[in-house]
């Protein structure tokens, strides 16, 4: 089936009119702050050869973002990949799953996101979009996303004291402790401190839970060319875990089923969520303005992962979607002690030199890391009888530990170069190259079905940048990202075990980015190719199944972005158009042409802030969400409409008792929209996520 950008829908007229009539959007559009995930910290990112978002701690309060879903929602490139309400997140970009193994950063070093990982101590959330080769040694293509934590303020007179309660998305309960300030002779060492609570009950009824947070940054300025920073952040989580729906027989059922977690039994246990997380950082400024930089991060998850798990209908013969009668067989699934280790070392060293009668501006690192998961000897995964999405089943608990599970050890070492040639007062030439060597291993957790795959490969990135009238930059790049897999070791592969060449993606995009006093504006188109692993054979008795790299998938798109700032106006646009869809497929040649499942061809995101002149402290915010139709089986089979929502708030500044007070109401979903959210494909299953219904939220922030 040939596929085609959409004609202009109502959300892109939208865009289009929003943009005209200067409204809309947030920093989002080109954020100027630089950014650690993109391995070139101290470039604007209106003059980066490279597509690109920031949310600032501001916008990040504005909208109550708990998770880094709710902040990269923003982003109309961002879309949910089987994002569950109490499971870490999931999340696609330019159509694209990230690899919570290897997408995601923390402080710019690399980390295990496969837990949940809390906001309140966060400056920033990152996104550099794209392949990410020359940032990362192994990862998905899409992008790297990554959480930028609260440090100390830089001089005395910006200390933080704040304190925030808040109240809403259902019946949740959050307080919230802000500290920071700086001490000692001439304000030398600083410190800042984060606490959190919150008690979890949330739209989705049976599913409660609470969460906690202590987190503590400090730095040392131990003379006017050393610094050393270090933070350390303690995370709790523990709540009822919600299941996905699914089709019940052909058919779509109402997104109001999932109001209720439909899948939670008498015996449901919560998800147990524990994290220790910290880094330290030594900046020394050199002679020439060179600066070195070494980072050590360190990261210990636990996790007990439970789940009264919906799945499947044995009376129809169907396991991958429910009964025709909204009945569905369910498993006891547990998973307990869980323990996930990543520790990193990496040292950078930047500077400037002249060659060839040019200056380069050019960085070198090194980075060693490790990341080890070890689980418990088995793990739980039993019938135990039937649900219903009405909440009515007749089920017992199964907890009898039987399968085994699979420990996992990694270690890579990592060297890179980047240079910035100044070729000309208005070009610049970028060239990137990253050299790893991966050495993973895993068995199961009684020693059997061992593998071992040791590479070595390199990627490349170059771009060209020209500024252009009009305050404009306009670039071209090309970069490479790697992935290496090895065939499972099951009796039905004819290799088991055998390591997979290794999967490069590519992407070429041009761009353009733009400001003047009052206006943002940017424009990127990309093309990007992944190669795709496929099953070869019947796959259903021993040696009969084949793991081999078959052809590509194909994800080509527009984004565009306006922004608009006054004394009273912020506004914000952005669109992205996705042509995805599979290509040279041996194994299932029907597949080429076919677009991925649960990724929609148009996203549009749009905001709007006004400032009160008449009352001052006053503003109010409105946020448009459309995300276009998408197919929920393969082929255009079924396809799921697409959404259109909004968000209102007010913030109100004033001072209550002498204190500084930051008061925000916001009604989210205000149309109170019942709509499924996504559709992934699972484990062999269809998926449905619904959307949250109306929901409210106030929240009062007071500076002490």
């Amino acid at each position: 089936m040939a596929h085609h950008l959409p004609k202009f829908t109502y959300p892109a007229l939208l865009l289009i009119s929003a943009s005209a009539l200067a409204q809309n959007n947030t920093v989002l559009v080109t954020s100027p702050a630089a950014q650690q995930v993109s391995g070139f910290d101290n470039l604007s990112l209106r003059e980066a050869p490279f597509s690109a978002t920031n949310v600032d701690n501001a916008t990040l309060r504005d909208i109550g973002a708990q998770r880094i879903s709710d902040a990269l929602r923003l982003d109309s490139s961002v879309t949910d990949s089987y994002n569950s309400p109490a499971y870490w997140d999931m999340l696609s970009v330019r159509g694209f799953t990230l690899d919570n193994r290897y997408n995601y950063r923390r402080e710019g070093l690399p980390i295990n996101a496969e837990t949940m990982i809390p906001m309140d101590n966060k400056e920033r959330i990152e996104l550099f979009k794209g392949t990410s080769g020359i940032q990362a040694g192994t990862s998905a293509p899409g992008g790297l996303a990554n959480y930028v934590v609260k440090r100390p303020p830089n001089s005395a007179e910006g200390s933080v004291r704040n304190l925030t309660l808040s109240y809403g998305n259902g019946n949740n309960s959050s307080t919230a402790l802000d500290l920071g300030g700086r001490y000692g002779d001439n304000n030398a060492m600083g410190y800042r401190v984060n606490a959190a609570y919150e008690d979890l009950n949330p739209y989705i009824q049976n599913a409660q839970g609470h969460r906690q947070l202590l987190a503590l940054a400090m730095d040392w300025r131990l003379n006017a060319n050393t610094r050393l920073e270090w933070e350390l952040e303690s995370s709790q989580r523990q709540q009822v875990g919600v299941n996905a729906a699914s089709l019940t027989g052909n058919t779509v059922p109402s997104p109001a089923y999932s109001q209720n977690n439909f899948s939670k039994q008498s015996w449901t246990l919560p998800g147990v969520f524990e994290g220790l997380t910290g880094s330290m950082r030594l900046k020394q400024r050199l002679a020439n303005n060179w600066l070195w930089t070494t980072q050590v991060g360190v990261q210990r998850l636990k996790t007990d992962d439970r789940l009264s798990f919906a799945y499947g209908c044995y009376a129809e013969g169907n396991y991958d979607r429910f009964c025709s009668d909204k009945t569905f067989d369910l498993y006891d699934y547990r998973s307990e002690n869980e323990r996930r280790t990543n520790d990193v070392l990496q040292t950078e060293l930047t500077g400037q030199v002249q060659f060839a009668g040019l200056q380069h501006d050019v960085t070198f690192s090194w980075l060693r890391q490790r990341q080890i998961d070890v689980l418990s000897p088995m793990q739980a995964y039993n019938y135990a009888g039937t649900g219903s999405l009405t909440g009515v089943g007749d089920s017992a608990a199964a907890p009898e530990p039987y399968d085994l599970n699979t420990n996992r050890q990694e270690y890579s070492t990592e060297l890179s170069v980047k240079d910035r040639i100044h070729v000309h007062p208005f070009a610049d030439l970028w060239l990137g190259l990253r050299t790893s060597q991966i050495q993973r291993n895993s068995q199961r957790t009684d020693g059997s079905q061992a593998t071992h795959d040791e590479r070595t490969f390199t990627t490349p990135w170059l771009a060209f940048s020209h500024k252009l009238p009009l305050n404009t930059t306009g670039y071209i790049s090309y970069g490479q990202g790697v992935e290496a897999q090895v065939t499972p070791n099951r009796s039905r592969y004819t290799n088991a075990g055998v390591a997979l060449p290794s999967a490069k993606s590519t992407q070429k995009e041009l761009g353009f980015k733009g400001a003047d006093d009052q206006w943002l504006w940017s424009a990127t188109v990309f093309d990007m190719t992944r190669p795709v692993w496929g099953d070869q054979g019947a796959c259903d008795e021993a040696n009969t199944c084949t793991r081999k790299l078959d052809g590509m998938a194909e994800h080509k798109g527009l984004e565009l972005g306006m922004g608009y700032r006054s004394k009273q106006w912020k506004i914000d646009t952005a669109a992205t158009w996705l042509h995805a869809n599979r290509a040279d497929a041996n194994i299932d040649p029907t597949q080429n042409g076919q677009r991925p499942l649960n990724v929609p061809a148009l996203v549009v995101r749009a905001a709007l802030e006004y400032r009160w002149a008449q009352v001052p402290g006053l503003r109010t915010s409105l946020r448009i969400s459309h995300e276009g139709q998408r197919d929920l089986m393969e082929g255009g089979a079924m396809t799921l409409p697409g959404w259109t929502t909004a968000d209102l708030a007010v913030h109100y500044s004033t001072k209550v008792a002498g204190q500084d007070t930051d008061w925000t109401l916001a009604v989210e979903n205000a149309t109170n929209l019942v709509y499924w959210r996504e559709s992934p494909k699972q484990y062999g299953h269809y998926y449905l996520y619904a959307g949250a219904p109306r929901n409210f939220r106030l929240t009062v922030r007071t500076l002490f």
